[in-house]
């Protein structure tokens, strides 16, 4: 990762020219780059209105007689000036870098819009840039994302691409609150700008009253105090226009050698003003130790650079004897918060590294989930969900090393793209397969519609039964007719069967006057006590058996009232000491004046077929048990295994007698 401060490898070397000034031209204020695009008000572009920081050694202020130098200052000093110079646009930017900056990445649309907003109004206007052109950023690449999937989806349809436009809500939400901000900053600057000349003007009159220190005719005393309050409103005096900078500093430093020559025919006051400025400075370097330990290395730099900007700017020199040591001191320490800084990147490096493998890997899944596209609604919707969650882990996975970003996210796109081609191609024939299903079903539902009042019912029954079974082979149509025609098929078929079903109801009067008669046979039967003469009760079962055939018959939805009744003469048939074959007889013969009362004999010959198939499945499970016997031929007969089959053997041939009895009844009819 490239480096990301402006902080040198401090080294101590000296300068041979030390009283020469230097200046560095570089630093700006940060402003919105889009204001050259005209996107914002039209201000002075507030990039030429920043004061530069200077970079002269601090300590040429001393008489050139003296040659008194922090030696090595200007190596580290003049690579901090661009960091440095921050600073000059207001001191109380520093908190701009107290902002937390979120993860925008990993953020959707509306928390970013929620987020912008939040930072607009909580926080000053000039510390949010970053911020923001990130946000807009990430807000940017997610609704274009967005916007090139609509774009697919109404190409997809059949639309002109002159025809496409595609907005939401929230983007003219957002677009308002980015709005807002450009004003505010702008405003921030026009304010900026009328400071700044202000601050010019200050800072002109203080150098016309350092220059008139040297004629001043007062006691030594009273004017080193008025140099040193000159000082201090230097210092506060605030940030100035850019292309005033050099000359303003420039003549301000010439005029204060010019006082500390005048100051050194007092060695007194000079002595005083190196005691003050050790102090100090040594207090700074105390402070650069504890930075040194500090485990938030971006605070512990931005600090660094304000104890170089007081070292440069606010203190003066020392005494010769402590000039090189300190410095020395001061560089080893800015070394040091240096180093820990450009490990701190490097461990992230390591964390972008792994967020590029999972990123990775998730392009890979979407690739293969993309590989195979289904045949069906549900399938696909089943894809979607899948690609849906890994866009979700993929904005979620962090960021990556920016020399690899702007390919990862491409290969990301271009992975959704191609799934979302495949998808849209598919919802595109499946809506010509809709519209085709709808003509069909238009079809149909004039068929119901023009027989609705059809009094044919023999032949427009099974028409309606059939038109009803084709509607639910059809399929899917789309879904803005779906409900509309089916409420249209529905109320023609209700409407004829609800005319049959009238039609049957009343046919069926008798049929429900039977069912009534037969439950209270049942109810009755159920309480008929056998007199315990096995004669006596036969003849009583029969007798009921008979009535219950003089009934008549039931609604077809109530034929299982046939079982209900056999379940009762079971029940009579137990108490009686009768062969299953009589007993099967005597119940069959009840099913059988059943079936001779239907309209068409179809009923009996299906029963017919129905006992010869019974007869031949018998048979064969007879024949496969007299084959298993064949393999115990040489075992004895209280074998369990032989009586096991023997046993088996003698009820399948029972039962076959039963259903040949019952087959000789059938025929009788």
């Amino acid at each position: 990762m490239p480096t990301r401060d402006n902080l040198p490898q401090a080294d101590g070397e000296k300068e041979n020219k030390i009283d020469t000034l230097e200046t560095k031209s570089e630093s700006t204020i940060d402003t919105d780059q889009e204001s050259s695009k005209n996107e914002e008000t039209n201000v002075d572009d507030p990039k030429t209105e920043v004061l530069e920081t200077e970079t002269s050694n601090d300590d040429t202020s001393v008489s050139s007689e003296e040659n008194v130098s922090d030696d090595g200052h200007d190596h580290v000093q003049n690579q901090m000036d661009e960091a440095v110079a921050e600073h000059s646009e207001d001191e109380s930017t520093i908190e701009r870098h107290d902002i937390e900056k979120k993860d925008y990445h990993a953020m959707n649309k509306e928390e970013l819009v929620k987020e912008l907003r939040h930072l607009i109004q909580s926080e000053k206007i000039q510390a949010i840039k970053e911020h923001v052109e990130e946000i807009k950023s990430e807000f940017n690449e997610k609704f274009n994302e967005e916007v090139e999937q609509k774009k697919e989806e109404f190409l997809a349809d059949g639309g002109d691409i002159i025809d496409f436009y595609y907005s939401t809500p929230l983007k003219k939400e957002f677009n308002s609150v980015y709005f807002d901000y450009k004003e505010k900053r702008n405003a921030y600057y026009q304010n900026l700008k009328k400071d700044l000349q202000e601050n010019l003007k200050r800072r002109l009159e203080l150098i016309e009253e350092l220059k008139g220190l040297l004629n001043v005719d007062e006691n030594i005393n009273t004017t080193y105090n008025h140099f040193k309050s000159i000082q201090e409103r230097w210092r506060n005096a605030g940030a100035i226009p850019r292309d005033k900078y050099n000359t303003v500093w420039n003549t301000y430093h010439h005029h204060t050698e010019n006082f500390y020559d005048f100051l050194h025919l007092n060695r007194e006051f000079r002595d005083l003003d190196f005691k003050h400025n050790l102090e100090q400075k040594l207090k700074i370097i105390e402070r650069a130790t504890e930075l040194a330990q500090e485990t938030d290395v971006n605070r512990a730099f931005r600090e660094l650079q304000l104890l170089h900007k007081m070292w440069k700017e606010d203190l003066g020199p020392v005494g010769k004897e402590y000039r090189e040591p300190i410095w020395e001191k001061f560089s080893a320490l800015t070394k040091q918060i240096h180093e820990n800084r450009q490990k701190y990147f490097k461990e992230l490096d390591k964390v972008y590294e792994k967020n590029l493998e999972v990123k990775q890997d998730i392009i890979a899944k979407i690739i293969e989930v993309s590989a195979t596209n289904p045949n069906n609604h549900s399938g696909w919707q089943q894809k979607i969900k899948e690609i849906e969650t890994l866009r979700e882990d993929f904005f979620k996975a962090g960021k990556v090393p920016s020399n690899v970003n702007e390919d990862t996210w491409s290969q990301f796109k271009t992975a959704v793209r191609n799934f979302n081609r495949n998808k849209n191609a598919f919802y595109k024939n499946l809506k010509k397969e809709q519209f085709e299903n709808l003509n069909k079903k238009m079809e149909l539902i004039k068929i119901a519609e023009d027989n609705k009042d059809n009094d044919d019912m023999a032949a427009t029954t099974p028409l309606m039964k059939k038109i009803q079974a084709d509607w639910k082979k059809i399929g899917h149509v789309p879904r803005k007719d779906s409900d509309r025609i089916w409420k249209r098929f529905k109320e023609a078929c209700n409407a004829y069967f609800d005319r049959l079903h009238a039609e049957r109801n009343e046919a069926n009067k008798e049929e429900i006057a039977s069912l009534e008669k037969k439950q209270a046979h049942i109810e009755a039967l159920k309480d008929l006590k056998l007199s315990g003469d096995p004669e006596a009760d036969l003849n009583t079962i029969k007798e009921n058996i008979a009535t219950w055939k003089t009934l008549g018959r039931v609604p077809y939805k109530k034929k299982n009232i046939e079982s209900e009744y056999n379940k009762v003469l079971d029940n009579l048939f137990q108490q009686l000491n009768l062969s299953r074959k009589e007993t099967e007889l005597i119940k069959y013969e009840n099913k059988l004046n059943t079936l001779s009362n239907q309209s068409d004999d179809r009923a009996l010959r299906n029963e017919q077929s129905f006992i010869r198939k019974k007869i031949d499945d018998v048979k064969g499970e007879i024949r496969q048990l007299e084959n298993n016997l064949q393999f115990f031929k040489n075992t004895k007969d209280d074998n369990p295994l032989v009586k096991e089959v023997q046993n088996n053997i003698q009820k399948h041939k029972e039962t076959l007698e039963v259903w040949k009895a019952k087959l000789n009844k059938i025929k009788q009819l």
